[in-house]
């Protein structure tokens, strides 16, 4: 079966991974990456998506002027670009709002006109912040640890399932992805596209290009790598907040799935992540990061919590296995090689990328 795949924010760290991942196992598709190259880094991804014969076009979901039908004619747009920072949505809303909206509107509008499969890239942070806040979680010596016994619905110590309660505020960030979800079912419904939303976790693995506020994994090894400082924000600085992690190859095997299952998927939500079995904190972060590198860098406590900040999150991904038999494959120690393996290979292009 050939395919025309658009895969918007393609020069990405998700996009391209995933345009990457299925140039290689289908290389009879056409695949075409359309990305506006703003975040730092991106443009490091093209000679990559050349090399494997994807198209790329210098576009942004913006500006509709750029998902011209005629010209692109997907019949499956994976919608992976956005501003995928809490901490943008308090200093820059118009550009969140602007990209994560009305981008997706832009590429619904696509996707109506073409009558396109739709797979949307939304977020864990679509779950309310003070909800988030109140979950019951133990101290150990290293990290918070989740208990079974909570007084909302949708949480165990599995991590956050798609009943968690979504009444409250959630940042900015989080609200326009979930504005965007329920666009989705409203155009699904009214206009028959085959539509599939992911809630995706914390994803990482190798040409991330992470930042304090996005990319916290690959971040840390790198500042261990390039021997650069770091700060334990919040929580009393002591770096124990947990989230789970997802490797992009993991979820790149999850995309594969559904693309083939779309009838026995179509219309759902799932949340997509690492789950209980691949979390860290912090503080066991800088363990692994040290093993890797053999370097001690400088880390300051800084007590206060950052706006938006939640002290654990854990994908509950029960769901999503049940409905296709997909688990995560690869634990902390060998995500975190894998990006100190590539930050090795390539330190000389991408050392200036983590300033």
């Amino acid at each position: 079966m050939s395919k025309k795949v658009l895969i918007t924010g393609g020069a990405g760290f998700v996009g391209s991974s995933l345009g990457l991942g299925l140039a290689e196992r289908y290389p009879d598709w056409k695949i075409t990456a359309l990305d506006n190259l703003k975040r730092r880094g991106s443009e490091l991804n093209l000679p990559r998506l050349k090399q494997v014969g994807i198209e790329f076009i210098h576009g942004d979901v913006r500006n509709k002027e750029d998902l011209d039908p005629i010209a692109l004619e997907p019949d499956l747009i994976l919608e992976c670009s956005a501003e995928p920072s809490v901490l943008a949505g308090y200093n820059s809303p118009g550009y969140v709002l602007q990209t994560n909206l009305v981008g997706t509107i832009n590429c619904l509008e696509l996707a109506r006109q073409t009558q396109a499969n739709f797979i949307f890239l939304s977020t864990s942070r679509v779950y309310p912040i003070a909800h988030l806040n109140a979950l019951k979680f133990t101290e150990t010596e290293t990290r918070f640890q989740l208990v079974d016994e909570q007084s909302l619905p949708g949480v165990s110590s599995q991590g956050i399932s798609e009943e968690f309660p979504l009444d409250g505020a959630r940042s900015l960030y989080g609200a326009t992805k979930l504005a965007s979800e329920l666009l989705i079912a409203e155009y699904a419904d009214a206009y028959g596209i085959i539509t599939l939303i992911n809630r995706c976790g914390v994803l990482t693995g190798p040409w991330q290009m992470g930042k304090v506020d996005q990319g916290v994994f690959a971040l840390w090894m790198a500042a261990h790598y390039f021997g650069r400082s770091l700060k334990y924000i919040g929580y009393g600085g002591t770096g124990k907040q947990i989230r789970d992690f997802l490797h992009i190859a993991d979820l790149l095997d999850l995309i594969d799935l559904q693309i083939y299952n779309f009838d026995k998927l179509k219309g759902q939500t799932f949340n997509v992540g690492g789950g209980a079995e691949n979390t860290l904190s912090l503080y066991e972060t800088t363990q692994l990061c040290q093993k890797n590198t053999g370097h001690n860098i400088s880390i300051t406590p800084v007590p206060e919590n950052r706006p938006g900040d939640v002290p654990i999150f854990i994908t509950d991904y029960r769901k999503i296995r049940q409905a296709t038999g997909w688990k995560p494959q690869r634990n902390a120690e060998a995500t975190l090689t894998d990006i100190y393996k590539w930050i090795y290979e390539f330190k000389d292009i991408v050392s200036n990328v983590f300033v």
